[in-house]
């Protein structure tokens, strides 16, 4: 696993695997967020497997399955939202944590400064420079 903290709250990764989440529950996650599309991967990595396998290791799983097409004001909500009423850390996935982070940063749009943004996403591995001008847009700067 390659875990990767954005936030005291919200961390991303690439693609988990079923039998990692016990692991990643005695890591102090409460909630995983699955950010991958099932297109993108086999039966035994879509969401109906992975959910299975998290409420097995005792997580809440959401899944919200994004593109780049679909990272929509309500899509933003709807994971901001996932992170804010989780009872403690959360851990999102996509293919390579990229998307996760990406929504994150379009949910802080207006809340902290897009430098400070770029900088957190930077920080947690995820270079977000070329998303400068929507985020620019997006909090009215």
């Amino acid at each position: 696993m390659d875990i990767r903290q954005i936030t005291p709250a919200y961390f991303v990764s690439p693609q988990i695997d079923p039998a990692d989440l016990p692991a990643i529950a005695e890591a102090g996650f409460t909630r995983v967020i699955c950010n991958r599309p099932d297109a993108e991967n086999p039966p035994s990595h879509q969401a109906d497997a992975m959910a299975v396998a998290a409420q097995e290791a005792g997580l809440d799983f959401k899944v919200l399955p994004l593109t780049h097409q679909t990272m929509t004001p309500d899509n933003i909500a709807a994971q901001m939202g996932f992170v804010a009423d989780a009872p403690g850390k959360v851990l999102a996935y996509c293919a390579s944590g990229t998307r996760c982070t990406v929504i994150w940063a379009l949910g802080q749009a207006g809340t902290q400064s897009v430098d400070d943004i770029l900088e957190t996403a930077r920080k947690g591995g995820y270079d977000l420079e070329g998303l400068r001008p929507t985020l620019t847009a997006m909090s009215g700067a």
